[in-house]
């Protein structure tokens, strides 16, 4: 079986062809015609909420797949958009919740908001992108953390960021040897711990992220193995920080402020 970093750099080395690769695959070009079909007909967010197939294609682009069920809590996420510095979606750490208001900003479109070039092209290749990676960890769920750890490299600046994404977080104790067991810890104190070992401005330079990634597929294999998903649980990479929560409880913990 090919290594997780071998995996990871046949994938990166050529990433248009990987990725064209995967919008080719039937389920993927299925679901981005029906998408492209169907996205500009949408005008109001109820339309776009009540189409369960368009949203939840425009939901897994922005990694959001979990919370689809979340509606009240999305309704608001659009409906504030992101103009106000104080909107619901600009409140929330996770960034994950703005890209998608600017992406479909029906608060400054209005009914135009699904004809943007966001909406559209751009949905499409984010779609495609967590098509590859879901790919990538149905062979190794490690080769998907580095991926999507690669993907959200470049906005990374404080600990915070790292702590509410429990895919990034995975990465980062892992390739440390840190102890999944700090998650018990006060937030501050892991924040202050990862500050002291981090320099955030590494994971903005190629060569650099790519060190840090060969040492987590390094770490990967020496603590799983050559591992694929039949062996390996995925460890919910997208996903909120708590599973199987109400709206409610989802605003409170996505509230948590960076450098709090």
């Amino acid at each position: 079986m090919v290594s997780t970093i071998a995996s990871y750099q046949m994938i990166t080395n050529n990433m248009v062809r990987s990725l064209q690769q995967t919008a080719r695959e039937p389920a993927v070009a299925n679901e981005t015609s029906y998408y492209l079909a169907h996205i500009g007909e949408v005008k109001s967010i109820d339309a776009f909420i009540k189409d369960y197939r368009l949203f939840s294609y425009a939901m897994k682009a922005y990694g959001l797949s979990d919370v689809v069920y979340a509606k009240a809590f999305l309704r608001k996420v659009l409906t504030e958009g992101i103009s106000n510095s104080s909107s619901f979606a600009n409140k929330l750490v996770d960034t994950r919740y703005r890209e998608f208001a600017a992406a479909f900003n029906f608060s400054a479109l209005g009914e135009n908001a699904t004809n943007t070039t966001a909406a559209q092209s751009g949905t499409v290749e984010k779609y495609v992108r967590q098509a590859l990676e879901e790919s990538a960890g149905a062979q190794n769920e490690g080769v998907r953390l580095a991926l999507y750890f690669q993907r959200k490299a470049t906005n990374i600046t404080n600990a915070y960021q790292i702590l509410s994404d429990k895919a990034l977080l995975r990465v980062v104790q892992t390739a440390l040897g840190i102890s999944p067991l700090t998650a018990m810890a006060d937030i501050d104190k892991q924040a202050a711990m990862l500050t002291k070992r981090i320099n955030f401005a590494d994971f903005h330079t190629s060569e650099k992220l790519r060190t840090f990634l060969q040492r987590f597929a390094t770490m990967w294999e020496t603590e799983n193995g050559q591992t694929t998903s039949t062996t390996t649980p995925s460890i919910l990479i997208n996903q909120p920080i708590e599973m199987g929560i109400n709206a409610n409880t989802l605003a409170s913990l996505q509230n948590l402020k960076l450098g709090r």
